[in-house]
């Protein structure tokens, strides 16, 4: 037996009428129709009515419900529904059998702790998010060794977002296109591509969160303003990776044998032919004789020598500090 609340009007479903649909959601609809045609001829209840929800998505209020022998009462609480079902009979496995509930005790059983953080956990949109973080947290452990904190924080959140995905839904092709997205990230951060692969990867990334879920009801949704809010974070994070790499191909070369080429030095033993050159001691050779204190600028290197002109337009001879 059903019962529903006074006043209350059970919401209307997209309409499930089979014009323009498929030959199998035809069937499916049609299969339907039969289905509950039989229940309510079963139950006695109204079998024009029970066709009509599933052809037209036909919806009533309480009242209307009852007044069409689509529900047996209507009841506000527990209490009250066990008082008026007492004394009912209803048909069980084949077997006709009466109610007695009006001296029932009703106990509640509520979940403990352990058993509401799990269900935090497994909620879709705190699944989505958990792995969002975990993959992030990696990502900036990978690019700078040693943080730790984010390292931690991401496989912990992965490894919480992989345990409510076992419990949920999943599309395992939108969750493969989500990954597919965040690598194609990880990848540009790493092995620039001048935004192709970053751009593929926001676009998977949205792809992948839009297909996510099998399910289509309420709560399976993830927000399209988190989603949009998380692909425009990551385009940000890429462009600002991209800024700082093309301002490091501007700056000069500071290590290597590049950074030498050009370098201005000083010569500090002309017979032995040493000069210093950024603050370092290195053997030298010139087509002209050079003298002790004469600036010279590095035009090339070979092994530990570098091949050096001078700058001086006039021999100088200084002392230097031993």
């Amino acid at each position: 037996d059903q019962s529903n609340p006074p006043e209350t009007r059970p919401p209307a479903e997209k309409s499930a009428t089979p014009a323009g649909s498929s030959s199998m959601e035809r069937k499916l609809i049609n299969d339907a129709r039969a289905y509950l045609r039989s229940l309510a001829q079963l139950r006695g209840r109204n079998v024009e009515w029970a066709e009509q929800a599933v052809s037209e998505a036909a919806s009533l209020s309480a009242q209307e419900a009852l007044q069409q022998k689509v529900i047996d009462v209507i009841a506000v609480n527990v209490p009250e529904l066990l008082t008026q079902i007492d004394g009912r009979s209803v048909t069980v496995a084949g077997e006709t059998r009466q109610l007695t509930t009006g001296k029932l005790a009703i106990e509640v059983l509520k979940p403990d702790w352990r058993n509401q953080l799990l269900a935090l956990i497994a909620h879709p949109m705190v699944a989505y998010v958990l792995m969002l973080i975990g993959v992030y947290g990696l990502f900036f452990e990978l690019s700078n060794p040693g943080m730790a904190a984010p390292g931690v924080l991401g496989g912990i959140c992965l490894l919480l977002a992989l345990f409510a995905f076992q419990v949920l839904p999943i599309n395992y092709t939108g969750l493969a296109l989500l990954l597919l997205g965040l690598t194609f990230m990880v990848a540009e951060a790493f092995a620039p591509s001048f935004g192709i692969l970053g751009l593929g990867g926001i676009a998977a990334f949205v792809a992948g969160s839009l297909l996510l879920w099998d399910e289509t009801g309420p709560g399976y949704e993830v927000p399209l303003g988190l989603i949009m809010g998380f692909a425009l974070a990551s385009a940000v994070i890429l462009l600002g990776l991209a800024t700082l790499m093309l301002r490091q191909r501007h700056r000069p070369v500071v290590s290597g044998q590049e950074q030498l080429l050009g370098a201005i030095g000083v010569v500090t033993d002309e017979e032995a032919g040493w000069a210093r050159v950024h603050s370092e001691s290195w053997r030298i050779h010139a087509q002209q004789p050079l003298f002790r204190g004469e600036r010279v600028q590095v035009t090339g290197r070979k092994g530990l020598t570098l091949f050096v002109q001078s700058l001086d337009s006039a021999s100088i001879k200084e002392e230097l500090p031993s």
